[in-house]
């Protein structure tokens, strides 16, 4: 048996941890690209989507996401009730996840 290395045998050593270190930044470098290509802006509308919501008054004017136009009539914490069309007893409750845009009340 021989202990010591030749200096074939160190370079080979050194040319193996120097791959393995750069297929490790190579993983640390697609992690970084699919962040922000793929869960950053997922995350960036998923905090747009709850401002929206969090921000239905009466008097809105909103579009659901199946594709119905109504006017918030109540708004509860999780719920919103929504009149819908020009029949006034048309009123349904509704979650506010269900809720696509959001048409702000004209103050006057």
């Amino acid at each position: 048996m021989n202990l010591l290395l030749t200096e074939a045998d160190a370079a080979a050593a050194g040319s193996g941890m120097a791959s393995t270190i750069s297929m490790v930044a190579m993983i640390a470098v697609w992690f970084v690209v699919i962040y922000f290509l793929m869960i950053r802006p997922q995350k960036k509308e998923q905090r747009k989507k709850a401002a929206l919501v969090n921000s239905v008054a009466v008097g809105d004017s909103i579009l659901t996401t199946s594709g119905f136009y109504g006017i918030v009539i109540d708004v509860t914490d999780d719920d919103v009730i929504v009149e819908f069309g020009n029949n006034k007893h048309c009123r349904i409750p509704m979650k506010k996840a269900a809720i696509e845009q959001v048409e702000k009340a004209d103050a006057e």
